[in-house]
């Protein structure tokens, strides 16, 4: 390690669409959860791989998804969120900076995550180039306390430790 080590923080929040909308499943760490659910969002919604790209972006000092990715850009409507860290991560090595480790917390009543969590670890460990080691999921809910305690949505926070190539 060369003594530049960086923290990023990224949380990610989407509102279950009223009804389930078969063009648009819910996907978490990139991968299709087989409950009934769809989140309203502009992309796919998934707010594993927003947190992601958010903690990225923010270790590396260059803003957040959002600035990145702007919802009133008809190119990320309903953009497949792989294709989002695909780009976070090429700015991250213009930047120079590569991950060391990532830890994310799932926030969500429903569904029931347990089931999915070794499958994103896997799927997160392909997309980031990472091994099994440096990556972990996590779910826990509100214990029905709140909007996601309500069920009406999901949320996801996500901290990456990285370092620097130079």
């Amino acid at each position: 390690m060369n003594g530049n080590l960086r923290v990023g923080h990224g949380i990610d929040v989407h509102r279950f669409a009223d009804s389930y909308h078969e063009d648009k499943p819910l996907k978490l760490g990139g991968i299709i959860i087989s409950e009934k659910y769809s989140l309203e969002a502009y992309s796919d919604g998934d707010v594993v791989l927003h947190g992601i790209c958010d903690a990225i972006l923010g270790a590396c000092a260059a803003g957040d998804i959002g600035d990145h990715f702007p919802d009133t850009d008809e190119a990320y409507a309903n953009i497949d969120s792989a294709q989002l860290l695909e780009q976070v991560l090429q700015t991250a090595d213009k930047k120079q900076f590569y991950i060391i480790n990532i830890d994310v917390t799932i926030i969500a009543q429903v569904p029931k995550l347990s089931p999915y969590k070794q499958n994103m670890v896997a799927n997160l460990c392909g997309l980031l180039n990472l091994d099994l080691g440096r990556v972990n999921v996590k779910a826990t809910t509100t214990e029905s306390l709140g909007s996601i305690g309500r069920e009406e949505g999901i949320a996801c926070h996500a901290i990456v430790l990285m370092d620097s190539k130079a």
